[in-house]
């Protein structure tokens, strides 16, 4: 399938949110995506990350080198931090959500750690979170959707029509998309 190619269409959302499982569904739903291998699979992430450069993009968002010209009419991931370095232009944005908790303890876990400071974390995260999603949806350049990780688990089928009706993709395959979802991957439940 093809998108437009006047537009950039970015996938986002704070670390942990679900961004690679929407890459993936796009991906299989035969949407152009753009990725590299410069970030392997690994037991976090075992589909795949889907990023370019490993995800280290936005400090070329930053200085204006990145090359968002050669990725007009295909997905890439942004994490949620670089969209505010987004220069002008015309962009369609799938947000990922999540539920907070389960992104500190998927953090935690991938980290190997246990954050010490997480109320911290949580409020960074948390005030992060709003103010990327503040800013994109004033921007008259940016189409935003959000999604939500746990609503993706949860009922796959309305959250891709959804993303279906956003982009007016006819050719958009969104059973491919729906089997995309593992509810195995999904570890850091929280009930």
């Amino acid at each position: 399938m093809k998108l437009d190619e006047t537009i950039n269409y970015i996938v986002s959302g704070i670390e942990r949110s679900g961004t690679s499982l929407l890459m993936q569904a796009l991906h299989n739903g035969d949407a152009p995506v753009g990725f590299d291998d410069s970030r392997k699979p690994d037991e976090n992430n075992p589909k795949g990350y889907y990023e370019l450069e490993g995800g280290k993009i936005i400090n070329k968002l930053m200085d204006g080198s990145f090359p968002l010209e050669q990725y007009k009419g295909t997905f890439i991931k942004i994490t949620a931090y670089g969209l505010q370095f987004l220069p002008p232009g015309t962009y369609k944005i799938i947000y990922s959500e999540r539920n907070i908790e389960e992104i500190l303890d998927s953090m935690e876990k991938m980290a190997q750690i246990k954050d010490n400071k997480r109320e911290e974390t949580r409020e960074v995260f948390t005030k992060m979170n709003t103010m990327i999603k503040e800013k994109m949806q004033k921007r008259s350049d940016v189409d935003f959707l959000l999604v939500n990780y746990n609503n993706i688990l949860e009922n796959p089928t309305e959250e891709f029509n959804r993303i279906y009706e956003f982009l007016k993709a006819p050719d958009l395959h969104v059973p491919n998309m729906i089997k995309t979802v593992d509810a195995r991957l999904y570890r850091q439940r929280r009930t």
